[in-house]
């Protein structure tokens, strides 16, 4: 028996508006879709996940050693997350998202990449507001207090001006990033996804936080559109010994 064309695997009301779960067949190009919406907010398309893996990759290149601890703000469909666990030399990876359905489904196995990101020793999940976290005493671990991290990855919001809730509005101005900025050790990397083209305003208030900055254009051909698509991701390093 085929599979329907469009399926509705999950729905769940949460603190931010109604979160689905959908399987849909993109006929024009003879694949299967999954795609997480929160509301009528398109949150993750595994159609298009170029710039969410090369923040993992484009971060990590940056940061030498072994051992590394990374944190991941958004889970999502999990593409971030297991790039992140491709690098050998990550010896922990701390996954924080906001909205519990979005765990379950990889807990669960309705999502093809849980399975390899839960059977991995290596990687955590932590059910929180990322951006209270990080402005909290505590930190992201709450089995650690006061961790800090080798790289800090986020993939929230749809960029910094374009945020999904009012509750991140302060962790992309001065004050939050300094707040992100303290979570990070000596030479840690700040990965940020964006779905916009590189803001040169942006990459001046990254610089100003931690002394060195950059907007890394990821290009990738849209196969819907028929044409180059370009999202960003900004990079940002604290200041070595």
């Amino acid at each position: 028996m085929s599979q329907p064309f469009f399926e509705e695997l999950d729905y769940r009301p949460t603190p931010i508006g109604a979160l689905s779960l959908r399987r849909r067949r993109e006929l024009r190009l003879d694949v299967d879709v999954l795609e997480i919406k929160l509301g009528e907010e398109f949150l993750m398309s595994s159609l298009f996940t170029d710039s969410e893996i090369a923040l993992a990759r484009l971060a990590l290149a940056e940061r030498p050693g072994e051992g590394l601890a990374v944190a991941v703000g958004g889970l999502g469909l999990g593409y971030t997350a297991q790039a992140v666990l491709e690098h050998d030399r990550v010896g922990s990876l701390l996954v924080v998202e906001f909205l519990a359905p979005v765990i379950d489904w990889h807990r669960e196995g309705l999502l093809p990449l849980g399975a390899g990101l839960t059977g991995d020793p290596r990687c955590r999940f932590v059910q929180g507001d990322f951006f209270a976290l990080v402005a909290g005493e505590t930190g992201l671990d709450p089995e650690q207090p006061g961790r800090r991290f080798d790289a800090i990855l986020v993939d929230i919001d749809h960029s910094p001006e374009e945020r999904l809730d009012v509750r991140s509005a302060d962790f992309y101005g001065p004050e939050g990033l300094r707040a992100l900025a303290a979570h990070l050790r000596p030479g840690g990397v700040f990965g940020l996804w964006s779905n916009d083209p590189p803001d040169a305003a942006f990459v001046a208030r990254l610089a100003a936080v931690f002394g060195r900055a950059r907007g890394e254009p990821v290009t990738f051909h849209n196969p819907l559109q028929s044409r180059p698509f370009t999202q960003t991701v900004y990079l940002a390093w604290t200041a070595t010994p």
